[in-house]
């Protein structure tokens, strides 16, 4: 494909909107130096730091990018990418799902689609479904801040955005949509989305027949071995129902797969190395379609889920569990606590929050380094549905035990030179979301500074503050606020929370079984060769010592 050209009127208007931007802050316009207003439709663009964000990057450098990149498309990867390209040059929109497990190169593919089109002048928005895959992206934003897609989603929501707001305009003049990790958001914020589109896109020369997302281009991509959306004490059935697989959108979806394995063409392996990430690779997948042979250890169970783990993956218990994991993820530790480059490729991952806890303080206690500890202040929301004496019936010494997914615990102990992760999306642009990783290098008393160790910003120093966050469980009658710095030790993490990472050791500690879809083979998949994996199942019965259970939901299959 021969590079696209840009128009000399829209080189003008684009360096033109640059210098107003430049002008703006220092409370100085074009006119005040003579100079020609963009024409066309920049210059209602210049008020909407939405559209001018979406418009400041270097096309040249993006096309020199895109050319790169398009040269070293596979087959594969080439077929989505031209029907993508070839639906927005024709503007007939459409809906497209890339289906690949980890190393085919959606990203890439993502990257390169995203490179021609802004090269071109046009406005593509990334997003993901979690934060650590929207920072892969360039220029990505979680779809819930990006799209307004509300918490609390159910089949008639909307996304708040209003008609002639920024956002709207931003939308309308959207030419894509990429969307990462779909399988793991609920369909509702989907079918929101697509009522909010088809709401702002209707008009003059809207003729009445429904369009999926209001005829924009959307590209979905993912992997539904993964976890699927979570559905609080949701049934099986449940979960399938809420993927976006079961929604109406999906008939107008076109699925393109990618199964070339883009590891096995790295520079530098030899045959044997070829030869053992292609098994790897393969076992991978076998557990994550639930191809492994499994057993049934119990009459009661209605299928054999019982896979036996590879002799040379398995941590055999010698000291204690917790110590042996420890040792077999973090040797070294005693002289490596402080180098970033060992911290951030390695990790344990395991089932539950609380295990998680037990984990990172084990770890922190190791760290030769200073403690410091931050107490939140914890109180009842004072909306429509509290009441007067809420506070008698939770004091504060009550609501400091609560602990709530997403949030820190009321005691949040921290080290210089610790790994934590960021809980809640604080700057995306500069790599503070959801799910970012950071070591710390100053304690404050009322800020915590730390550098980034994932995702786009690697590297860059960050300040923390301490922020309110919300919290509501069903089993309690008010919404909690936790004033805390929005940070939880990442020594350890969840197998849901490690989802998007990339690791070279990992540790999968295993307490107790995997409870749902996809969390083994999530868990398994965050490393790129069987070398720098290590497994811990804590069985109480010896015919389990080297059994784990895999939940696969083979009907989530059906429609791929």
């Amino acid at each position: 494909m021969a590079p696209s050209t840009i128009s000399p009127s829209h080189v003008r208007d684009q360096v033109l909107v640059e210098i107003q931007a430049v002008f703006s802050k220092n409370g100085a316009t074009l006119a005040d130096y003579n100079l020609p207003v963009p024409t066309h439709t920049l210059i209602e663009q210049l008020g909407n730091t939405l559209l001018r964000e979406e418009i400041a990057y270097d096309i040249h450098e993006l096309l020199l990018s895109a050319v790169n990149m398009e040269d070293q498309l596979n087959p594969e990867q080439k077929k989505i990418y031209d029907a993508v390209l070839t639906a927005i040059n024709t503007d007939k929109g459409g809906l497209f799902f890339l289906y690949g497990h980890g190393g085919t190169g959606k990203t890439f593919v993502y990257k390169a689609i995203i490179s021609r089109l802004r090269s071109t002048g046009k406005i593509v928005l990334a997003v993901a479904s979690s934060g650590i895959a929207s920072l892969l992206l360039p220029g990505g934003r979680t779809a819930h801040s990006r799209f307004k897609i509300p918490i609390d989603i159910h089949d008639q929501s909307t996304c708040h955005v209003k008609k002639g707001t920024h956002l709207a305009d931003l939308l309308e003049q959207t030419s894509l949509i990429v969307w990462d990790e779909a399988p793991m958001a609920h369909r509702n914020c989907f079918e929101a989305l697509d009522r909010s589109l088809n709401d702002i896109i209707s008009g003059d020369e809207f003729d009445g027949a429904y369009k999926p997302f209001g005829g924009k281009s959307v590209l979905l991509g993912g992997d539904f071995r993964q976890i699927l959306p979570v559905v609080p004490k949701g049934s099986r059935s449940g979960t399938i129902h809420a993927s976006i697989a079961r929604s109406y959108l999906w008939k107008h979806c076109k699925i393109f797969y990618l199964k070339q394995n883009m590891r096995l063409n790295a520079a530098g392996l030899n045959d044997e190395e070829i030869s053992e990430l292609a098994m790897f690779s393969k076992w991978l997948l076998n557990v994550g379609e639930g191809k492994i042979e499994a057993i049934a250890m119990h009459e009661e169970e209605e299928s054999p889920t019982w896979i036996k783990i590879p002799d040379n993956l398995r941590v055999d218990p010698n000291e204690g569990d917790i110590q042996d994991i420890t040792s077999a993820v973090y040797d070294g530790l005693s002289s490596m606590y402080s180098n970033a480059e060992y911290l951030k490729q390695r990790a344990i991952i395991t089932g539950t929050n609380a295990v998680v806890d037990e984990l990172n303080a084990h770890i922190l206690s190791l760290i030769p380094t200073e403690l410091k500890t931050y107490l939140s202040f914890d109180s009842i929301s004072n909306d429509d549905s509290a009441s007067a004496d809420m506070d008698v019936l939770y004091p504060t010494e009550f609501l400091n035990s609560l602990t709530f997914n997403g949030l820190p615990n009321h005691q949040l102990q921290l080290k210089v030179q610790s790994p934590v992760m960021l809980l809640r999306n604080i700057n995306q642009s500069i790599g503070l979301c959801n799910g970012t990783r950071l070591i710390i290098s100053r304690l404050g008393d009322r800020v915590v500074e730390a550098t980034i160790i994932s995702g786009s910003h690697i590297g860059s120093r960050v300040y923390i503050p301490r922020i309110i966050m919300s919290a509501k469980e069903s089993k309690w009658p008010f919404v909690m606020k936790r004033r805390q710095f929005p940070l939880r030790l990442s020594y350890a993490m969840t197998i849901n929370k490690s989802q998007g990472q990339t690791l070279e050791k990992v540790g999968l500690y295993l307490p107790k079984p995997i409870f749902c879809h996809g969390q083994l083979y999530v868990a398994l998949s965050r490393v790129t060769t069987y070398k720098g994996l290590r497994i811990l199942i804590k069985n109480q019965e010896d015919e389990q010592k080297f059994y784990t259970k895999n939940i696969v939901y083979n009907e989530i299959f059906d429609e791929l």
